[in-house]
């Protein structure tokens, strides 16, 4: 993907920030839904056409310092650009913001942080009841709208009108088109409510589709049911519930994973980020346990969307590349795994 010049020059002055600070110990509540440009897909479509092999793994051009064995790379991610290649030829952001329980304001203001900030990856859902917030502070920045990449999704009280969902979000945002749009969770007519989004992209309204709070049981038995592979399914992935079998089981069909709650959700993020073994490796790394957990979260293929309505915060969330995780460090991390999800879907 080609970034406009005002967005490379910020992305280029990310990477060149030094990691700094004293572990952080408060962060904001990780979004439920929980980035930089969209482009013209190399191919038409919202996804790949659904086949019964799955996709072969695809590893693009990392830097010098991303060449080792913990830098897994199943995704199409790119960390020079910081894009991942979906499987609809979109490209997305690997790392954003989520808006999860942001006020209107709230989230006005968290959104202009992040497009300040050059973060371009937004996520947002009906659900929230801000993405009339969303849509007004991408169209009050100075942002070109190519360059934003944002994501909503559809409850399942809506799937009984899935063309009227679809409209609804898309005069809510008023932005033009939706880069993303994910079904929120299983739920009766989800079938058909996905096969309104597949016609939505054709129709241009959406530039890919996917799903959230899928695992692999479910994604068995919905997948033979639809035509378009998701380009994304977004579920609760952080060091306290890893996902170990699922992440890598839909990264095998060419999806892209995304995790939402990255610090454990309300309630759980003072615990995680005041965690012994991550606020070693921050201090061995001279950053904050939340940057930590977000380059750990990188490192496996999985794209970060941490909430937050602290502009220091979100400059941070987004000042991943001044160091990297040995593959010692991974393993530590992984051995955090509790299988504890934190939410219920």
């Amino acid at each position: 993907m080609k970034l406009m010049l005002a967005s490379t020059l910020t992305f280029l002055f990310l990477l060149g920030m030094t990691a700094c600070g004293q572990a952080q110990t408060t962060q904001d509540t990780s979004a439920a839904g929980e980035s930089a440009a969209s482009s013209a897909p190399a191919e038409s479509g919202a996804g790949e056409t659904l086949s019964s092999e799955p996709a072969a793994e695809s590893i693009m051009p990392a830097s010098e310092g991303e060449k080792n064995s913990t830098t897994v790379n199943p995704g199409h991610f790119n960390f020079e650009t910081a894009t991942v290649t979906l499987n609809s030829g979109y490209e997305m952001p690997i790392m954003g913001l989520g808006t999860y329980s942001l006020s209107d304001e709230e989230c006005y203001n968290s959104v202009t942080a992040l497009l300040e900030a050059g973060g371009r990856l937004i996520d947002t859902a009906y659900m929230y009841h801000n993405e009339a917030a969303v849509g007004r502070a991408i169209r009050d920045s100075d942002v070109p709208r190519e360059e934003i990449f944002v994501i909503t999704k559809l409850y399942p009280s809506q799937f009984d009108d899935p063309e009227a969902a679809i409209q609804l979000a898309l005069d809510t945002l008023d932005i033009g088109y939706i880069d993303m749009m994910l079904l929120h969770h299983p739920g009766a007519g989800d079938v058909e409510a996905y096969l309104a989004m597949e016609q939505a992209a054709a129709d241009g309204k959406i530039h890919s589709i996917g799903l959230s709070n899928w695992y692999i049981e479910e994604l068995e038995e919905f997948l033979p049911q639809v035509n378009i592979t998701p380009a994304l399914v977004q579920n609760e992935i952080h060091p306290y519930y890893q996902e170990p079998d699922v992440v890598p089981y839909v990264q095998k069909l060419g999806i892209t994973v995304q995790g939402w709650y990255p610090f454990g959700g309300r309630g759980h993020t003072s615990e995680l980020l005041g965690d012994d073994t991550i606020s070693t490796i921050a201090e061995n790394h001279g950053v904050t346990s939340a940057q930590v957990i977000l380059r750990w979260n990188l490192q496996r293929g999985v794209v970060v969307i941490p909430g937050s309505s602290n502009p220091d915060h979100i400059r941070e969330n987004l000042d991943l590349f001044g160091f990297e995780l040995t593959d010692e460090e991974m393993t530590q991390i992984a051995v955090l795994n509790r299988d504890e999800k934190h939410d219920w879907y």
